[in-house]
C-alpha cells in the first residue's frame, strides 16, 4: 500500500481505538456524553450496552491496524475487508442512531478505502 493509503488506514484504526475508549470507560462522563449526546441518566442506564459496542469497535481497531502492517497481499485484503466493515456499520448506524455517524465514520472508510484501492 502507498504511505498516504496506510496512514489513511491508521487514522480510521486510530479513530475506532478512541470510539472504544469513550464508549467502554467514559461513557458517563460529560466528553462522552457530549460527543453522543446523551444525559446523565441514559448513559448510566446504557453503561454495559456501550462497553459492548466500545469492544466491537476496538476489534475494527485491531483489524485495521493488522491491515496497515501486514505485508501484501494481506495487509491489502484485511485493510479492505475491515474498511467495508466499517462502512457498513456506519451506514446502520446512520440509519438507525445518528445521521452524524455517516460523516465520522463511513465517509472516512470509504476515502481510506479509495486509497487503498488507488494504490494497489
Amino acid at each position: 500500500m502507498s504511505t498516504l493509503a496506510t496512514l489513511a488506514v491508521l487514522a480510521l484504526a486510530a479513530l475506532h481505538a478512541y470510539i472504544l475508549v469513550l464508549e467502554m470507560f467514559l461513557w458517563t462522563t460529560p466528553r462522552a456524553r457530549a460527543a453522543f449526546g446523551t444525559t446523565a441518566e441514559f448513559a448510566a442506564e446504557t453503561k454495559a450496552l456501550a462497553a459492548n459496542q466500545g469492544l466491537y469497535n476496538g476489534f475494527l481497531a485491531a483489524g485495521l491496524l493488522w491491515g496497515a502492517v501486514a505485508s501484501d497481499p494481506v495487509g491489502f485484503q484485511v485493510s479492505v475487508f475491515f474498511l467495508v466493515c466499517v462502512a457498513v456499520a456506519g451506514v446502520y448506524g446512520a440509519a438507525t442512531a445518528s445521521r452524524k455517524i455517516l460523516f465520522v465514520q463511513t465517509v472516512p472508510a470509504l476515502v481510506a478505502l479509495a486509497l487503498v484501492l488507488i494504490a494497489h
